[in-house]
């Protein structure tokens, strides 16, 4: 081998090190949670999730879009669920925005909760989903006037909805899901299990399962 060639080959082996190295500087180190449980329990549920049941015995999770028509549909027999079972399960609220608004009514369900009224503002969007949903821009004054109805202190409520942090965490909600396989909405999941559901029994059938077990 001639010396040109075993220097250019040492060259290049220096130069193939140096972007290794650089990866391995650069690349973003992953930090402990600090949320209870691990892996996909840890993105499952987060501490400030919203619980429209304080149940104790389970724990239902829906990762649900207020502008979703299949979550408008599903809605009256998840509160004839709370109704019958409510003290004895937790359900717990996880957002997966998909249409134009599902954003807006989750920031209106969120900043009505910093006021005590979440659970009203998620009836209200359920219950008047064929009102605002489906538009081709984004609602905003109509979820205002709902929160005025409910009221709620609306210097409070415009300073919440317009609050960066509660984009964040609804943001983070989205990527949880995406972490945990949701890929539509409603998606439910029970004690960390994700329901395969084809109908309505079928969520009441693994709920009443997993209390009597």
């Amino acid at each position: 081998m001639s010396r040109s060639l075993r220097l250019s080959l040492i060259l290049v082996g220096l130069a193939v090190l140096a972007l290794v190295v650089a990866v391995v500087v650069t690349r973003p180190q992953s930090s402990p949670s600090s949320d209870s449980g691990a892996g996909e329990q840890g993105e499952l549920v987060r501490p400030d999730s919203p619980r429209l049941t304080e149940g104790s015995e389970v724990q239902l999770v829906e990762f649900l879009d207020f502008e979703c028509e299949s979550c408008g549909a599903i809605y009256p027999y998840t509160e004839d669920l709370k109704a019958r079972y409510g003290d004895r399960f937790e359900f717990v609220v996880r957002y997966m925005p998909l249409h134009v608004s599902s954003v807006n009514a989750a920031l209106a369900a969120e900043a009505a909760g910093a006021q005590g009224s979440y659970e009203e503002m998620y009836d209200v969007l359920f219950e008047r989903q064929a009102q605002w949903g489906h538009q081709q821009t984004a609602q905003r004054e109509v979820f205002f006037d709902y929160a005025e109805e409910l009221g709620l202190d609306m210097t409070r409520f415009e300073a919440d909805f317009d609050d960066p942090a509660a984009l964040a965490r609804i943001e983070r909600d989205r990527a949880d899901g995406q972490a945990v396989g949701v890929t539509g909405t409603p998606t439910f999941f029970l004690d960390g299990e994700q329901l395969p559901i084809d109908s309505v029994d079928d969520l009441e059938s693994a709920l009443i399962e997993a209390l009597d077990g």
